[in-house]
């Protein structure tokens, strides 16, 4: 079951309901918060990934059980619009070769639970960037890669990371939005 922060019920409502219903309840929403959408309408798939992208939200995927279609969507928070400025990245391409290799390597993803259960690497840790602070005990030595959607998260738990005194961090660029590499569900 995937943990959502709040829940907007537009089963029954045609096109264009599922969408005012959800841009409404949107604004109530905490960035970064997770948004469950039902809806019945067949074309609210297509209109919901179409406005949270053009919105500048993060459609996760959808379910559907008995006829109704589950959303997930992610409201956006201004810290994946920030600069990056950790200097220690790599590309997918690096990390891709070296999980090939099975090196030696943890790799924390730093996604929110939703986004991590839609679709995430092999062997990757969920350690949402919110409880980065107490969810380590991992060895300071460690080879750490650290990926998010955009690189943006990822910069900001690298950060964390290193002024904690981890020594070997790196931030995955772009991230789980060009990652073309294998997949896992977990939902």
């Amino acid at each position: 079951m995937i943990q959502t922060d709040m829940i907007v019920d537009a089963k029954g409502l045609a096109c264009p309901m599922p969408i005012v219903k959800t841009r409404k309840a949107m604004k109530e929403l905490a960035p970064g918060n997770v948004m469950e959408v039902q809806a019945t309408d067949k074309g609210s798939t297509a209109d919901l990934k179409a406005w949270a992208t053009s919105a500048g939200h993060q459609y996760l995927g959808t379910t559907e059980q008995d006829g109704t279609l589950t959303h997930y969507v992610r409201k956006s928070n201004s810290e994946e619009i920030q600069e990056k400025t950790y200097p220690h990245v790599v590309s997918n391409e690096e990390l891709e070769t070296l999980l090939a290799n099975r090196a030696e390597i943890v790799l924390l993803d730093v996604r929110e639970e939703a986004e991590y259960a839609f679709g995430h690497i092999p062997g990757a840790k969920s350690v949402p960037l919110g409880e980065l602070d107490d969810a380590l005990s991992i060895d300071k030595d460690s080879l750490i890669y650290v990926i998010c959607r955009s690189g943006s998260r990822s910069d900001l738990a690298a950060q964390k990371l290193t002024e904690a005194g981890f020594v070997n961090v790196k931030n995955v660029v772009p991230g789980m939005s060009g990652w073309n590499g294998a997949l896992e569900k977990s939902m």
